[in-house]
């Protein structure tokens, strides 16, 4: 299936697609039993803002280099200890933009808590049950009435996504640019023009943003993205 009609499917049916990002969860193994979701607290920067949607962007996180001395933490042994399986591109979020880099945030009022039944179904593309509860209350909310829905269509637009054979590509001298084309050539219809690469400052791959209009295909980036030159080098950990 070609990702602008996966994208498309999502859309206006909701319909189930193929799990073919799946495979960057290897062999992920959730524990039965995980701990009751706390409602995330808020600080006093965390604005409440709410703004006309104007398009979307597909957050995913390269897990390796998150999980690079991470692999000891608690907080983070659903993703990085490798004990409930190995994991490359993780779904960092599914966020609302607006017109301007002003974005909705925090629509609800107040924080609600997100079922566990429902974090349990996104656990092997979002690993953290801290990230969960973070990104409904911050995200979520202003797209969706209920966790339910909008882990649901997250899921499915980052499941949607074809992912190129990274390991090959961490093997080789890369670009931001070099990195944008790839994955333009293994989704038809996804131009360059709407991938966002974000690397730390020792130029390692940290995440992958795609734009997406009001209908979650691709389009062109807003201005106010910003990001280094497409020959800018990149490095990949693979840490698999």
């Amino acid at each position: 299936m070609r990702m602008l009609a996966a994208l498309a499917l999502v859309a206006a049916t909701g319909a189930a697609l193929p799990q073919q990002a799946q495979a960057q969860a290897y062999q992920c193994r959730m524990p039965e039993r995980l701990a009751p979701l706390a409602s995330p607290k808020r600080r006093s920067s965390d604005v409440r803002r709410i703004t006309p949607i104007a398009g979307y962007t597909l957050a995913l996180s390269w897990s390796p280099e998150y999980c690079k001395s991470r692999e000891d933490r608690p907080g983070d042994a659903l993703q990085c200890s490798r004990r409930h399986g190995e994991f490359g591109f993780v779904l960092h979020g599914l966020w609302p933009e607006g017109k301007t880099a002003a974005h909705p945030q925090y629509c609800a009022r107040t924080p609600v808590q997100v079922p566990l039944s429902v974090a349990r179904t996104a656990l092997c593309a979002m690993p953290s049950q801290r990230l969960i509860a973070h990104q409904w209350d911050k995200h979520g909310s202003c797209m969706s009435r209920d966790p339910q829905s909008y882990f649901r269509t997250a899921t499915r637009v980052y499941r949607a996504i074809q992912l190129p054979d990274m390991e090959r590509l961490s093997r080789r001298a890369l670009t931001h640019g070099m990195l944008r084309r790839e994955l333009a050539r293994v989704n038809p219809g996804m131009p360059p023009q709407s991938i966002a690469i974000r690397s730390n400052a020792r130029g390692w791959l940290q995440e992958v943003r795609i734009c997406l209009g009001m209908t979650y295909r691709p389009r062109a980036c807003p201005a106010y993205v910003r990001q280094p030159r497409g020959d800018t080098a990149l490095r990949i950990w693979r840490g698999l």
